[in-house]
């Protein structure tokens, strides 16, 4: 757990004269500037660009009033938050406040109501308003499994309201919805895409979000390319709570004498950076002691930064890291592949060959943490009056080398630039897959697979299926 530094700076203050009540989730009505008091305190704490912030500066106030004044001139602790934001388009695109820090921590530890759906989102050929969605994921023991949904199946409306980009997040974040299924249809033309047509059928499925708990784990399958065992695993977050189960994968590997490995991230948004560092020694094992990552605060926590070492065990006491020692992997990568994802292949490419498979990954190499309204931001002594958290960027990840993930991603080199069509989404861990297909056909040195990536489809970002990771 991270150490904090206390404010100093001002005694924290019990601001009456803000006439801007509201209530939080527990319906416990409570002054605006409160919270405010807490959002300025943590970022001026812990915020990894504080440096680069006049407001958050330890001289911003020279009198209590003036600290008062300022913290009454946001109505809401959001925009406070977001008006010490350090550029949030090109550097900081990940800091946020939550006003219920009970539903982050389940997030955080893998617990969240979901219907066991994630979604892709394109424009209807032909048309920059209309949308269909493809399911891209269906989790494990959910709801969707439950009623026999799969992996690339098409619906263009939600109980009956046809998808727009403007409508698609509201549609789909309830907890109840029907999902009214289509098809996609190539006309008979897979290389021209003008003629592809979305048809809308007269079946639908309803579904309800129940509490999930996520075993990041998917899907594990060792795989027999030209009599070379290939392990190939889909890691869908890095969730410390899951840690011996995935170990639990690297012993199915070391059993079967697995001798490469295709590690899917395409959907993994990051999470721990312990288990980051432990899943790097699984792989490789070699390096034990080395450095695998290391965190770097601002100035204020440099007391902080901390080296992530390759190791041979889960913890103190915990069992022992079942190691492949490998010295090349591949990884599959979408543009949803962000943060320990891309530790992975940034860390382990100061050691190992890492070949990297789809497409640009998100350019996260910052860390976060969740900071509570108490008197060390950590989860002792939370203030009850509300529920407000934060979790914003505290830290720089770089490997051993001092290098760090681009803020504009992690490229795959020409040959392995793939990216997910919704025309042929494939199988997760079928060796025709397009993405692991193409880390079959290097492995095996049968030469270049022609890429689909400039497929002409353009994806629509949305909310609906984010998690909240670090």
């Amino acid at each position: 757990m991270m150490r904090f530094l206390k404010i100093s700076l001002l005694a924290t203050l019990l601001l009456s004269i803000n006439t801007s009540c509201f209530k939080d989730n527990d319906d416990n009505l409570i002054l605006a500037s409160s919270i405010n008091d807490f959002v300025w305190k943590g970022m001026n704490a812990v915020y990894l660009y504080k440096a680069d912030v006049p407001d958050l500066a330890n001289d911003r106030f020279t009198s209590n009033q003036q600290y008062a004044d300022y913290l009454n001139s946001f109505t809401l602790p959001e925009d406070l938050f977001e008006s010490v934001i350090y550029q949030r388009e090109t550097v900081d695109r990940f800091s946020w406040i939550t006003n219920d820090y009970i539903a982050l921590e389940q997030q955080l530890s893998g617990v969240y109501k979901s219907n066991g759906l994630e979604y892709n989102f394109y424009y209807k050929p032909g048309s920059t308003t209309s949308v269909f969605g493809i399911i891209k994921l269906v989790l494990n023991n959910s709801v969707a499994s439950g009623l026999g949904l799969e992996r690339g199946q098409v619906f263009d409306a939600v109980d009956g309201t046809p998808l727009t980009a403007d409508n698609l997040n509201s549609l789909l974040g309830t907890d109840s919805y029907t999902l009214n299924l289509a098809t996609y249809d190539d006309n008979g033309t897979p290389d021209n895409l003008d003629d592809d047509t979305i048809v809308s059928s007269s079946e639908s499925v309803s579904l309800t979000k129940q509490p999930y708990t996520e075993n990041p784990v998917y899907l594990t399958k060792v795989l027999d390319v030209a009599g070379e065992k290939v392990g190939y695993l889909m890691y869908n977050s890095f969730t410390a709570n899951y840690d011996s189960q995935l170990n639990d994968a690297f012993a199915t590997f070391q059993s079967n004498n697995v001798q490469d490995l295709v590690l899917d991230l395409r959907y993994n948004g990051g999470g721990s950076v312990n288990t980051a560092s432990l899943l790097g020694s699984m792989i490789t094992g070699d390096f034990t002691g080395d450095v695998f990552s290391k965190l770097i605060y601002n100035e204020q926590q440099q007391a902080n930064n901390k080296n992530y070492n390759f190791t041979t065990t889960l913890g103190n006491g915990g069992s022992s890291i079942n190691s492949l020692h490998l010295n090349r992997l591949y990884v599959l990568t979408s543009s949803r592949t962000a943060s320990a994802s891309e530790m992975i292949i940034n860390s382990l490419k100061a050691y190992i060959t890492v070949i990297q498979i789809g497409d640009t990954t998100t350019g996260k190499s910052q860390a976060s943490v969740t900071i509570y309204d108490s008197p060390t931001f950590g989860p002792n002594d939370i203030n009850p009056n509300h529920t407000y958290a934060m979790q914003p960027l505290v830290a720089i990840s770089v490997n051993k080398n001092d290098g760090q993930v681009p803020a504009t991603g992690l490229v795959p080199d020409t040959d392995f630039k793939l990216k997910e069509s919704p025309r042929n989404f494939g199988v997760l861990g079928d060796v025709n897959e397009p993405l692991l297909a193409r880390a079959i056909q290097h492995i095996s040195g049968l030469g270049r697979l022609s890429s689909n990536f400039n497929t002409g489809e353009t994806e629509i970002k949305n909310t609906v299926d984010a998690k909240f990771l670090d």
